[in-house]
């Protein structure tokens, strides 16, 4: 039986989605299949169970190396209208042929959202973990290549930076590439900012919206809290602030001490732009969020912008506004080092 502080924490984590898609009916789901490729992880498993809760949801296929049938038969007893399989790749065969469980995870996907890889330790940085993680989102990849090639992408494994361009590039090479259809989830950074200006502000964070422009990494990361309504910190607050936002990983990983990364805040933004993404699939015609797209407000071939979202993914990159000399100075500094991550991306996918 959940406690009364369980079915708030449920409630908390689908009350939004539900009342924003209220007008659809959770009878009407459009058939929307929702691809989660490393389902079994530390991200994977809590962004499955809040997919699980969403009415815009009707498939849920989790994929991932090991224990992703036990994850399912787990999801598949929660009363929610969006059926469940587990997956994992299939054993070798002769002929060698390719991966049938990976197949029938992806096979009418409308969105593959994949968290897949190893998560970052102590004193790690997101760069760390490309040898690794660039390997698996290149698989994985080229599987959405073959068995969903109109599905949208929403890339979590990190360095997203690079990953994000490794995915086009594996996709250009298919010739499936949609600009429109790949995205690097970014909605973390956004998530920790509103979280820490309604700290600040002492008002409820989901009445606020902080723009988070740039890649996701460090200090690619650039919040423009100037675009805050009411928010007046002063330098040295802001300064604060937006290390704070910029390094936030760090803070978890060191609370963690060595047993895990940001897995449950990351997933629930994992939800919460996988579901906006189905609401504008859906119809719904106003849903504007932050994400990791290609881009040609910079010089960057890749950068994190507020992005509308229509039925076929990205409707349009929007720009960022006007912005202050303090986050010009950010953006300045973070430019390099954004392309230099979007190009290791680029050769590692095409050695």
């Amino acid at each position: 039986m959940f406690s009364t502080a369980s079915r708030r924490i449920v409630s908390a984590a689908s009350s939004q989605t539900i009342q924003a898609n209220r007008f659809f009916g959770s009878t009407t789901a459009m058939g929307r299949k929702v691809a989660v490729l490393g389902a079994a992880g530390g991200i994977g498993q809590p962004l499955s169970l809040l997919l699980k809760l969403s009415p815009n949801v009707t498939e849920l296929a989790c994929y991932d190396i090991v224990g992703t049938p036990g994850v399912a038969a787990d999801l598949s007893h929660i009363p929610s209208i969006a059926s469940v399989t587990g997956n994992i790749p299939s054993s070798g065969t002769w002929p060698p042929s390719h991966d049938t469980g990976l197949e029938a995870a992806l096979t009418g996907a409308d969105i593959v959202v994949i968290p897949a890889g190893v998560p970052r330790k102590p004193g790690m940085t997101r760069d760390d973990l490309f040898n690794t993680n660039a390997g698996i989102v290149k698989a994985l990849v080229e599987g959405c290549a073959k068995f969903c090639p109109g599905a949208i992408l929403a890339i979590i494994s990190n360095p997203v930076n690079s990953t994000v361009p490794i995915a086009a590039e594996i996709l250009k090479k298919h010739g499936v590439y949609d600009p429109k259809k790949l995205c690097g989830v970014t909605t973390l950074d956004v998530i920790r900012a509103n979280t820490f200006v309604g700290a600040s502000m002492g008002c409820d964070p989901n009445e606020i919206n902080v723009p988070v422009i740039g890649g996701h990494a460090g200090t690619t990361i650039l919040p423009l809290y100037s675009q805050v309504p009411g928010f007046s910190p002063s330098d040295e607050e802001l300064e604060a602030i937006t290390v704070r936002t910029q390094f936030g990983g760090d803070e978890v990983v060191q609370a963690k001490a060595g047993a895990g990364s940001a897995t449950l805040s990351m997933a629930y933004a994992g939800y919460v732009f996988t579901d906006k993404v189905l609401q504008a699939m859906n119809g719904a015609d106003d849903i504007v969020q932050c994400a990791y797209v290609e881009s040609s407000i910079t010089d960057a071939a890749f950068f994190s912008s507020p992005c509308k979202f229509g039925p076929d993914g990205v409707e349009e990159v929007l720009g960022y506004g006007d912005i202050t000399p303090y986050e010009q100075a950010w953006f300045d500094k973070m430019m390099p080092d954004l392309k230099g991550q979007i190009q290791k991306g680029v050769d590692f996918a095409n050695p």
